[in-house]
């Protein structure tokens, strides 16, 4: 069978719907599609539709949609929902505005609730139109949620941003200090049937003559629809290909610039996750909230320790992961350990010649101890043994790349005892340096299995 990827890049709208549920959910298997999916991507065109609610954004989108329909091109549509309180999913469901295109096979139309995320978008409104996009649609509407003065994530998402307003809405003057009117690239006055659309427009147009424009630069223009009967949008059809057209140069700016904020974002989020799964002990996280809150500890120090445990390579430094002991009998000592210290040792598990069990000395993701039983006579660590006794054997540092820090240390000298490296506990690769290169310390380097 075909991959979920593979039946994205067909245009298999089963696959798609499937494919930004995995997305909306955080599932791993949506970051693969993603992941899959990218190189085949940057053809679609974005186009953002955005204003506060009641500006009827659903119905300009549905005329939008039939008139990109008319040039033969296929369209993808994001509608981004408010959050039902009881179900999480989309509130209004902007689909059912839009059955006109439900049996149209060159239209795929999904709503998104934001699920809490401010912006006016869902979180994973950029990854959905990646999706869209692999698929094969010309052009992607992205609607966003009705937006208060400054929920502008739009203008990071679409390549085009079309803010849509509403005459007799209130003070005018007011509206114009939000700072959803700086992100407009062409401003719609939607309802323009109403009384106090010409206000509208003039007050939007006095907001654009106290900048200047220099030449070149693109000046937004001001529209009128009334999007219930379709008039003015052959007009907003034409100047949005204006805008491609005239802003060609500037598209790859715009488009690097929402890859850096979304590379931001997935490493700030990607980052959290590490915390919370490898970092942070469980309950741990709540327990430095309760610190803040009591004033015992400091927002910006509980940030920096927990930065120091997540990143200890921070300055340079290569963390300790464990350190090994030689014993003859590894349960012996986990029991010990448990007896005298109350820690945890997790099962043995039997690497060549030798059995390995881990003593958790502190929270998840900190440094062990390895005890290191032999399990033949032929062990090294037991003729360790037999001349040393029970006792240190080795430190273990971690590596994120050891075949370039294996490269590294060769050229400066060190002697190794593995020229490459070899498999260690969980899937790990390691490899030791020989004593006689670091004062007769035997030292380890691990690059954790990815």
């Amino acid at each position: 069978m075909d991959s979920l990827a593979d039946r994205v890049l067909k245009g298999d709208a089963r696959a798609i719907a499937r494919a930004i549920s995995l997305i909306e959910d955080e599932d791993p298997a949506g970051a693969d599609v993603v992941r899959t999916v990218f190189g085949r991507t940057g053809r679609a065109y974005l186009i953002g539709v955005t204003g506060p609610p009641g500006a009827g954004k659903s119905t300009l989108v549905d005329r939008l949609v039939t008139a990109f329909r008319a040039q033969k091109l296929s369209v993808g549509v994001i509608a981004v929902d408010p959050t039902s309180p009881f179900s999480g999913g989309a509130v209004l469901g902007d689909r059912l505005r839009m059955q006109a295109h439900a049996g149209d096979e060159g239209v795929f139309i999904r709503s998104m609730a934001t699920r809490g995320h401010l912006g006016g978008l869902s979180r994973a409104t950029g990854d959905a139109a990646i999706v869209l996009d692999a698929a094969g649609k010309d052009v992607i509407v992205i609607e966003t949620v009705g937006v208060g003065q400054d929920e502008i994530d739009i203008i990071r998402t679409a390549d085009i941003s079309i803010v849509t307003l509403v005459p007799g809405a209130g003070d005018e003057v007011q509206a114009l200090k939000a700072g959803i009117m700086e992100i407009a690239d062409i401003f719609v006055v939607n309802k323009a049937d109403r009384e106090g659309a010409d206000r509208t427009a003039a007050s939007i147009e006095a907001m654009l003559s106290l900048d200047s424009w220099p030449s070149g630069k693109w000046r937004p223009p001001v529209l009128r629809t009334v999007a219930t009967t379709g008039a003015g949008l052959p007009e907003l059809v034409a100047m949005i290909d204006k805008f491609r057209h005239d802003t060609k140069d500037e598209l790859n700016r715009r488009r690097r610039t929402r890859a850096e904020w979304r590379l931001r974002e997935v490493l700030g989020r990607t980052f959290m996750r590490h915390v919370e799964e490898h970092v942070l002990a469980p309950g741990e996280f709540n327990r430095l909230l309760d610190r803040i809150a009591n004033r015992e500890i400091d927002p910006y120090g509980a940030a920096e320790s927990v930065m120091e445990r997540g990143l200890p390579d921070l300055r340079g430094h290569f963390p300790l992961d464990h350190v090994g002991v030689a014993v003859r009998d590894a349960s012996e000592y986990a029991a010990l350990f448990e007896r005298l210290f109350g820690l945890p040792t997790g099962p043995p598990e039997d690497v060549g010649l030798h059995r390995l069990r881990f003593v958790e000395t502190g929270p998840a993701g900190s440094a062990t101890l390895e005890l290191v039983e032999p399990l033949s006579p032929e062990a090294p660590i037991g003729k360790f043994l037999d001349s040393r006794g029970a006792g240190l054997h080795h430190i273990c540092l971690l590596v994120t790349d050891i075949d370039a820090t294996l490269a590294e240390l060769k050229a400066k000298g060190v002697r190794l005892i593995d020229e490459t490296p070899r498999t260690g506990a969980h899937g790990s690769r390691i490899a030791f340096l020989h004593p006689s290169s670091a004062n007769g310390l035997l030292v380890e380097i691990k690059q954790p299995a990815s």
